[in-house]
Formats: structure tokens, sequence, C-alpha cells
């Protein structure tokens, strides 16, 4: 299920579901007053707030995601701000995969908002691809929200049924096959194909390929030379029907938990204080459903002047316990403040605090040393987040999770590992 596979394959059999406007149509499918209006889904809906999600009627009206909600509300003066609501959007995505998983077992949670049904396996039982994307838009109509759209792409493979999402926005659904390929590429730009950003157009320009259609019928050995890599090998399979490399469900790698500092929490050394040893306890959350432990840490801060701090350390024993991350991370920063004489690293000019944990071990393989049984801490981390995840964040907390004000849950579009089991 869902694995890569080296073979030409020629019929479009992959739809790429990609929910129009999500956050914001999850907030109007919840509360009719807000249906038809623009509004802003935002972390903080002060006039500094960042606009992470408009709605459909508010792109339309020019406001686009990044954007200062002042800026937003001075293009758009009748745009609604509403705060983000993390559970809802958590809630939404489960509904929305259980609805998929009725069409097809192979299906690939690709984001909160996206997700690939591969019906591959399925040709003998679907005679239409393009019917079974509009049973699938109807299940999502009257089985989940009447007010969510979304786009379908379908394709041979995962990254062309991807692209053929993006075509025909909102509602959309547009079929990529070896017959009209070569029109759609032609009517696009290097950076109109997932996956290729400016940095990357730069380097196939560099090497004489300036159009996707170029790209497409450069030769393998071409690419891999322009991109320094087997990615470019990558890209032939992806744009001639050769294999499919975009299926695969990668493991962890790394963890990494982020969040901006607003205005009224950078005045105030304890909620920025509280907001590092939060990101601490979401990356021990994320561990332990996992069930691993991590060998190196990461942390840092970006400042309003551009500057930034970093600091990483790998451990000998492999760590898990997010008050003991923040203690460590605490103490380093304590010490490099004195060693060179420097005000707090957490100021009024800290616009964002970040940690990553990587380097995993499986939480059977840790071994502790002769002088340290840290088993029944361990039991107890697994057994107090087993709670929370069944009777909620806030059923059971440590006393050190008591010090300062709480922090507001935040979501990120990626953020889908921790709501399924490979």
């Amino acid at each position: 299920m869902n694995d890569n596979r080296l073979r030409t394959h020629l019929e479009p059999t992959v739809l790429f579901v990609d929910m129009n406007s999500f956050f914001a149509s999850c907030e109007q499918q919840d509360n009719y007053w807000l249906r038809g209006r623009p509004i802003a889904v935002c972390v903080y809906t002060g006039a500094r707030g960042c606009v992470i999600a408009p709605s459909i009627e508010a792109k339309l009206r020019g406001v686009k995601t990044g954007m200062r909600l002042d800026e937003a509300m001075s293009i758009c003066p009748e745009l609604v701000p509403v705060e983000t609501s993390p559970d809802r959007y958590r809630a939404y995505h489960v509904k929305l995969i259980s609805v998929f998983k009725r069409f097809s077992d192979d299906v690939l949670p690709k984001s909160i908002d996206e997700a690939v049904i591969d019906l591959t396996r399925y040709q003998l039982a679907y005679k239409s691809m393009p019917e079974v994307a509009q049973r699938i838009k109807h299940a999502i109509r009257t089985d989940v929200g009447d007010y969510l759209r979304c786009s379908i792409g379908i394709a041979p493979n995962a990254f062309l049924a991807k692209l053929a999402s993006t075509l025909q926005k909102p509602d959309g659904l547009v079929t990529i096959s070896p017959a009209n390929i070569d029109e759609v590429l032609g009517k696009l730009a290097l950076t109109d194909l997932p996956g290729i950003g400016h940095a990357m157009a730069t380097r196939l320009q560099a090497g004489t390929i300036n159009s996707p259609l170029e790209l497409r019928y450069a030769s393998p050995d071409r690419l891999k030379l322009v991109c320094k890599s087997i990615i470019g090998w990558h890209w032939h399979l992806r744009l001639n029907f050769g294999g499919e490399v975009d299926l695969a469900a990668h493991a962890y790698k790394q963890m990494q938990a982020i969040r901006s500092v607003s205005t009224g929490q950078r005045q105030s050394l304890e909620q920025m204080t509280t907001i590092l040893r939060t990101l601490c306890l979401t990356l021990e959350r994320r561990m332990v459903h996992q069930k691993v432990f991590c060998r190196r840490l990461q942390g840092w801060v970006r400042y309003s002047n551009g500057k930034r701090y970093e600091d990483g350390l790998t451990f000998s024993i492999p760590m898990q316990d997010g008050i003991e991350l923040f203690d460590l991370l605490c103490s380093r920063m304590q010490r490099y403040q004195e060693a060179h004489q420097c005000g707090p690293l957490l100021n009024a000019d800290v616009r964002q605090i970040g940690m990553g944990v990587s380097d995993f071990m499986p939480a059977e393989s840790v071994q502790y040393t002769l002088f340290e049984d840290n088993t029944r801490k361990d039991k107890f981390r697994e057994t107090l987040n087993a709670i929370k995840e069944r009777f909620g964040k806030n059923s059971l907390i440590r006393a050190t999770e008591l010090r300062g004000e709480s922090v507001k849950d935040l979501i990120g579009f990626g953020s889908i590992k921790d709501l399924h089991e490979w």
C-alpha cells in the first residue's frame, strides 16, 4: 500500500484531493454567519497578526496568506478575522480520510488538507475515474460538511495528480494523461510545478532548461547532471510516466516545533519561557506517540533585526522527556549569556522561538547506564500522554506545566503525522 514503484504506468488512476481554503472553510462550516463572507484565519487577531488562511471570498478580494492583518483589512475592510481552532481542523481531517478510505485502502494523507487516493488496484471496480472523483466530492458535502469544497487532480502518478489539482480552483476537477500532458505543461512556468521553487528554477535555467516542456524532454542523465542528484531522474520519471516516486510514507527524520511570538508575549520573559517549555512538551508528546527517543537537539531564536541565536547538541543517552529538554536548553542559554556577557537571549526583539529533535532511536532499543533506570519515568510519560489523548490535553497535567500562562495551540498545514498510524 502506498509504495513507490518503478514501472511505466499510463492510465490516470491516482487522485490528489486538495481541500479549498481548508481552515477558513471549516470555520464557515461550523459558523453559518461566516458563510459567504471574506474571513481570515489568524493565530492572533491583533493588527499585527498574520493571515494564515484566507477564505475563498477573501482571496477574491486580494487577501493572501502571510499578510499582516492590518494590511489585509485595508485591502478588504469587510474582512472578518477568526482565531485558529486546531482541534476543529484535525477533526475534519480525520473525517475526510475516513470518507476517502471508502473508495480505496490506498489513501496517503500528505498534509492537513491534502491526500492521495491511489485507485491503480481498483481499475476493475471503477470504470471512470472522473466519476469516482465526483462521488468523492458528493460524499464530502453530504457526510463531512456541505460548505467544504475540494479540487481533485487525476493522473498516472501522484505528482501529476497534484499538479492537476492546482489548475482549477476552487472545486476543480482536472485530468492529466499522456494525451494532454504537453498541452498542460506548455502553459506553465517552471515554478508552477509543485516542488520547484525559485532556487531550483534558477539551477534548471542555468542548465538551459527553461520550461516544464524542456524539463519533460530532457534526458535522465542530463537532468541528474543539472540537478546534481538523483532528483533529476525523479523529474524524468514523474513527467514521462516512468514510475511512482511520491507515494511512500516516510518515517520521521526530524521533528520541529516553532512558534511566532506576539507583541504582547515578547514583553514578558515568563511568557516566552512558557512558549519554549510548550514546544519541548509538544516534541515529547510526538516522540512518545511514535515510540522513539532523540539523540540530537537543536534550539533557535529569531529576532526582528534578522539576527539569530542557534544551539545544538548530541546526547550519549537518548532523551524523550520534554521538561529535561527544556531545562537543558535554558541552562545552555544561561551559560551562553554569562560566557559572552550579553543580555537575555529571550528579550523584546524576539520574533520566533523554535526547536527540533532528530537522530531517533526506537524506545525498546534505549539502554541506560548501570546507575540509572528511568523505566518508571518512561512509563509515566507514556501513561500521561495516553490519558491526554483520550480525555483531552488539559485532563491531567504535571506541576511543571502550571508555571506561566497557557500558550495557544497551533497547527500547520503539514501537521498530520500524529493523526495517523502508518
